[in-house]
């Protein structure tokens, strides 16, 4: 005889791939806008442009921002965008000149 369907545990594991799928999205969200280095907006700025794109019905315009935003995946991996406070204080010596390499 053939084992009944627990549907409940089907039911959560579904759920749980969910709640991991949209964290994903969210967590590669985050990493295109700092890829972009639109983490150096505020976060008014840059939700403002998004919902500037969202409802922009030119399509010429459209257009333009997909050919642009292709380019910028083609270009390959990169590393994540330098911050003018990362390392800070390597880049100078003691007497304030810049250090040489």
């Amino acid at each position: 005889m053939r084992k009944p369907r627990d549907i409940d545990s089907e039911l959560k594991a579904l759920e749980a791939k969910t709640k991991l799928l949209k964290e994903r999205r969210v967590r590669q969200l985050g990493e295109l806008v700092i890829a972009c280095r639109a983490d150096a907006l505020d976060a008014e700025l840059l939700a403002g442009a998004l919902l500037g794109a969202v409802t922009t019905k030119d399509a010429s315009v459209k257009e333009d921002w997909r050919k642009a935003g292709a380019g910028f995946f083609q270009r390959g991996p990169r590393k994540a965008a330098a911050r003018p406070d990362r390392g800070a204080a390597n880049d100078t010596a003691p007497g304030g000149n810049a250090a040489s390499a």
